[in-house]
């Protein structure tokens, strides 16, 4: 864009562009006059990626904008494989922790329930050492995978937690249809029948999971620690009790 415009300058309509979520990672470029007077540091400031001087040789102006576009991609590219598992192929933990701390406040505002599944691979220590490492990453990926196609609904999210457990967040969904989700997910895994010829709980590989459910407010002292603390204890329960069960309520 032109620093010199009718109405509104350039740096003004940048700073407006960078305030929008919907703009604010477009790249700008400014173009201005030689003879006019720049202030080349309030243009980066606001978010501005290069300039370009007038008279421009359009050849010119098409490498800069190139040069920009893959540098945006690299950036993009970057900022998603930050969140993603590399392993499994979803989301990691730190995505998880963005993710139910975002869903956590909206349920405090709707006032509806959020309820967290964390899941465990029974005895994935005897697969690995039966096995292999190789194979228990195909495992953890597969696993991963099905979870992830199990989930119906576009707000469900699913993360690798750590090691071999996930956690599942599911917005606007009470202890009912929680439970359902995971016996659907716990479902979704025996079908793959990955063999597991070391585990004392099938001849296949199971999960074990744990499901809270919460309907956070202000006024209560419950927080988005509880809700992790609540699913971390009914999945201790879980695999107390045998393993390959969903313990809830």
């Amino acid at each position: 864009m032109d620093i010199i415009m009718p109405e509104m300058d350039g740096y003004e309509l940048c700073g407006k562009l960078k305030e929008d979520p919907l703009t604010s990672h477009i790249p700008v470029i400014f173009v201005t006059a030689v003879s006019e007077i720049m202030d080349e540091n309030r243009g980066f400031a606001l978010g501005a990626v290069d300039y370009i001087t007038k008279p421009f040789h359009p050849p010119m102006v098409k490498a800069r904008v190139k040069l920009h576009l893959n540098l945006k991609r690299k950036q993009e590219l970057l900022e998603k494989f930050a969140f993603i598992d590399a392993l499994t192929e979803i989301p990691n933990r730190r995505q998880f922790d963005s993710v139910l701390e975002q869903e956590w406040n909206r349920a405090i505002r709707s006032s509806y329930p959020i309820s967290l599944i964390l899941a465990d691979i029974d005895h994935f220590k005897l697969y690995n050492d039966t096995y292999g490492h190789g194979k228990g990453d195909d495992c953890l990926h597969n696993v991963a995978q099905a979870m992830s196609r199990s989930l119906r609904r576009s707000s469900d999210f699913v993360a690798r937690y750590g090691g071999e457990e996930f956690a599942v967040v599911l917005p606007d969904t009470d202890a009912f249809h929680a439970i359902e989700t995971a016996n659907n997910l716990l479902a979704s895994i025996d079908r793959m029948a990955i063999p597991h010829e070391s585990s004392p709980v099938a001849d296949c590989v199971t999960v074990s999971m744990g499901v809270s459910t919460m309907v956070p407010d202000t006024e209560n002292c419950a927080n988005v620690k509880n809700l992790i603390e609540d699913a971390d204890k009914k999945l201790y329960e879980a695999k107390s009790s045998g393993r390959h069960v969903v313990i809830g309520y």
